[in-house]
């Protein structure tokens, strides 16, 4: 086989390898949101995150602490990542509270809009250049998440609007996510987990402690294990193939919330949320087909799944 021909070959497999990973921890990230939803009709959202938080720093603590000795203890701008911490936490408290009071696939469009608003924070908040092509893309996300809505915003309930704020949370998450590529990523999940295991302490006073069950215990630790898991998988994926190859299949979530949240809670989406998300996934998977073509000057507008 000719050089060119085994190089195209090899890469198309590691890509393949890439997007099955991507596929797979999804599924795993969806599986999780499910029993987040299952969880929180029982525990406080601040119960869910302080036991979720200690699962996954029961793993990454160890981790993170190696990784930061190697660096000298050095962490790059501790501000923005003060802020990413408090933007990951309010973040993850309004997922797992809007998904105890929604359906699972409404909740999802909202948070797959959040790569859309990505771009247009970064031209408003940071100046980047943005073509008419990819004003486009966030038009048109706009226009999904106006349709989710059923084009009323006036008659959002609280949960719609917890789950809007909690979309734009994760999209300026994203944004300072994006300005810390110099921290290793073990240490930035464990300061994500260390941001939402403070806000669960905080929340405690307000929502109450219900001591758990032991089975019911061991699944809200695993609630953390399987976020450090996804986190994983997701960073496994992009090494293994360009964002603009595996990102889009983060997409593959609302399909994975639609059903499962008919299998698990009898939920069915109505129409407005099918339209609107089919609007949103395609402008998330445009948008990303441009991102591609400027990897080498941008980098990955999300790389990360929702709560």
């Amino acid at each position: 086989m000719p050089f060119d021909q085994a190089a195209r070959a090899a890469t198309h497999q590691t890509h393949a390898a890439g997007i099955l990973v991507m596929l797979a921890t999804v599924l795993l990230f969806s599986l999780n949101d499910v029993l987040g939803k299952w969880l929180v009709a029982s525990y406080a959202v601040g119960q869910l995150m302080v036991l979720r938080s200690l699962g996954a720093l029961a793993v990454l603590g160890p981790l993170a602490w190696r990784a930061l000795r190697a660096e000298g203890w050095r962490l790059p701008q501790p501000g923005l990542q003060a802020l990413r911490m408090l933007l990951g936490a309010l973040e993850c408290a309004c997922f797992y509270w809007a998904v105890g009071h929604m359906k699972l696939a409404d909740a999802m469009t909202y948070w797959m809009a959040a790569p859309i608003y990505v771009v247009a924070l970064s031209a408003l908040l940071l100046g980047e250049r943005v073509g008419a092509a990819r004003w486009t893309c966030v038009l048109a996300g706009f226009a999904g998440v106006a349709l989710a809505l059923g084009g009323d915003l006036d008659g959002a309930g609280l949960p719609t609007l917890v789950a809007l704020l909690g979309s734009v949370l994760h999209a300026l998450f994203l944004v300072t996510a994006r300005h810390l590529r110099e921290t290793p990523d073990v240490v930035l999940a464990a300061l994500q987990m260390l941001g939402g295991l403070a806000l669960g302490l905080a929340l405690l006073p307000a929502g109450g402690w219900a001591v758990p069950t032991l089975p019911d215990l061991a699944l809200l630790l695993l609630l953390g294990l399987v976020a450090t898991l996804g986190h994983m998988g997701v960073t496994r994926a992009l090494k293994l193939a360009p964002a603009s190859v595996v990102v889009p299949y983060l997409y593959s979530f609302v399909l994975w919330a639609a059903l499962f949240g008919w299998l698990f809670f009898g939920e069915v989406p109505g129409w407005n949320i099918l339209a609107g998300a089919a609007v949103v996934v395609v402008a998330g998977i445009w948008l990303y087909r441009m991102e591609g073509r400027a990897a080498a000057r941008r980098p990955p507008a999300v790389v990360e799944g929702p709560g």
